[in-house]
């Protein structure tokens, strides 16, 4: 005889955080192993990606899904590499070179540039984590060719994870940085702040966002953003995931909140904001007046969260009409 079924927990927030694109990544990133990596090493096979420094990725030509063009071989033996880790029994790494490189007749014939941003949400969730890990990477490294304290060159050491200025009287050491940034669902009642930078596509509306500054926690970060941006006081600041977005390198921490009253007072950063009911937004997003954030965003994920945790509906299929 079965025992009584166990109750229904509530997910930990980790796996709340696991289910944003880019999350989740199942990878060994060894970093005990990283001075000492050697890249023409046989214990384990090779996979390589190529990326270009401005971030471009090399996905396969003629694929029905976005797929990253994953090589046996680096590319050039020369060029500058990176350890991203492993996973499976395989050493994924990634080669990086300047934009106007020419790709080889082969590789061209089989392979092109693709934009992360405007292809992330076809990608399979192992591909998406590693290519933003990677642009990631690349990035940093192109924003340090030159040391910050005394300009010389700097040299790649520890796998792709270090640069060393080679002026050695300097010794300046650049590690991979990211800029922290908060998100926030804000309510008030059953209803939703929504707003727009002039910058957007038109229509678009999202969730209000801002990078975190010197000796603030992220719950102060998060009200003074909303009264910076909205002229909001809120309350029962609370944490709800967190996501990589590497756009060019941020981590956007996600929260939730409720204003204490729904006056706004809006700052420059922001053209306009308005409050939705659930019906007021799903009836605007069919008519077209407002458009949402990307799928594969944390700031999607609040807005459906909350519309889910008002409804008890799936927000795309409230849109749909199902």
């Amino acid at each position: 005889m079965s025992g009584p079924s166990p109750t229904p927990q509530r997910p930990y927030d980790d796996e709340r955080s696991r289910r944003n694109h880019f999350a989740a990544l199942p990878l060994d990133r060894m970093g005990e192993s990283r001075e000492h990596f050697d890249p023409a090493g046989n214990d384990a096979e090779r996979r390589w990606l190529l990326l270009r420094r401005d971030g471009q990725m090399l996905v396969r030509r003629r694929s029905q899904d976005t797929q990253l063009y994953w090589q046996e071989q680096p590319c050039d033996g020369e060029l500058p590499w990176s350890l991203l880790g492993r996973h499976d029994g395989y050493d994924y790494l990634l080669q990086f070179i300047d934009e106007d490189s020419q790709l080889s007749e082969p590789l061209a014939a089989d392979a092109q540039w693709a934009d992360l941003r405007a292809h992330a949400e076809r990608l399979a969730p192992l591909d998406a984590g590693l290519a933003a890990y990677a642009r990631g990477l690349v990035l940093w490294r192109d924003r340090h060719r030159h040391c910050g304290r005394c300009g010389a060159p700097m040299l790649i050491r520890a796998a792709g994870h270090r640069l060393v200025c080679t002026q050695s009287s300097c010794g300046n050491e650049v590690f991979p940085r990211i800029d922290p940034a908060i998100i926030v669902a804000i309510s008030h009642g059953d209803r939703l702040l929504l707003a727009r930078q002039a910058s957007w596509p038109a229509g678009r509306h999202s969730v209000l966002a801002g990078f975190v500054e010197p000796g603030e926690t992220l719950e102060d970060c998060v009200r003074r953003e909303v009264a910076e941006e909205a002229g909001l006081t809120v309350e029962r600041v609370r944490y709800h995931s967190s996501q990589p977005w590497p756009f060019p390198s941020a981590l956007m921490i996600g929260f939730t909140a409720e204003a204490v009253d729904d006056r706004l007072a809006l700052g420059d950063e922001l053209e306009q904001a308005d409050w939705y009911d659930p019906g007021t937004l799903v009836a605007a997003v069919r008519g077209g007046a407002l458009g949402l954030p990307t799928g594969f965003s944390v700031s999607r994920r609040l807005i459906e969260d909350w519309f889910q945790m008002r409804t008890g509906s799936v927000l795309a299929e409230a849109i749909a009409g199902n």
